[in-house]
């Protein structure tokens, strides 16, 4: 395949579209840092949204509305409605995480964002190249997520430090092959989306469905390593406590 005598791969196309995913989920990663620094810095601005219990729990409640309503309506929106909704989510998840400041020392904030940052990029890298299919890892991983749902809620009671640093670890692995499962997905959907490699450069942007496709790669890989980066910086704030 030839565009303006330059040969087109499939490739081509899958990369352009992961020029999309990634260039959101950056955004959307700022976004989120820039927010919960800022809370995370104003005493006054952290007791106004941290300090009043109704107000963190609607910000609870709203991160999963958003959520909820971009993955379900997707198909109804158009691209700048689905990105401001991405953007908005990873907003308010600013202010919820900015309650790490409280509890984490900066150091042990960078040094777990580093290492997570690390670990997602590998992830995504093994996702998008191997030719293995990692449904039987995603589905393995999902019944992890749920296990890790289910000691929590017993932890609640216990308070065993033993099985918080178990946690810990189980949430590393599953949101480690969660980010490899969720990318392999993603160049699936390219290849699907532009399987001749026609229009790799609709794929950066000219096309609706592909742009709205890259907003929901973004968001399920900004939530692959949000959970990653917290699982990892409480097992360095753990053993650092320990």
């Amino acid at each position: 395949m030839e565009y303006q005598g330059t040969v087109i791969r499939p490739e081509d196309s899958v990369r352009a579209f992961f020029n999309r995913v990634y260039g959101w989920m950056a955004g959307g990663l700022a976004l989120t840092a820039a927010i919960a620094w800022f809370v995370g810095s104003n005493q006054a601005i952290q007791q106004a949204i941290l300090g009043n219990s109704l107000v963190f729990i609607l910000l609870i409640v709203a991160e999963f509305g958003l959520v909820i309503g971009l993955t379900r309506a997707i198909a109804r929106m158009s691209p700048q409605t689905a990105g401001i909704l991405f953007l908005t989510y990873a907003a308010v998840n600013g202010l919820v995480l900015s309650s790490i400041f409280m509890v984490y020392a900066t150091g042990d904030i960078t040094m777990a964002f580093v290492a997570s940052a690390g670990m997602f990029l590998a992830m995504s890298l093994i996702g998008s190249a191997t030719h293995m299919d990692l449904s039987k890892i995603g589905n393995i991983a999902l019944f992890g997520l749920f296990g890790i749902i289910a000691m929590s809620i017993i932890n609640i009671f216990t308070k065993s430090s033993g099985l918080d640093f178990l946690i810990s670890i189980i949430g590393i692995v599953v949101f480690l092959g969660l980010t490899a499962w969720d990318t392999q997905k993603l160049r699936r959907m390219a290849l699907s989306l532009d399987p001749t490699g026609d229009n790799p450069i609709t794929m950066a942007g000219g096309n609706p469905q592909a742009e709205k496709a890259a907003v929901i790669g973004a968001l399920s890989l900004y939530l692959d390593l949000v959970n990653l980066f917290l699982f990892v910086l409480r097992f360095f704030g753990g053993r650092r406590r320990d």
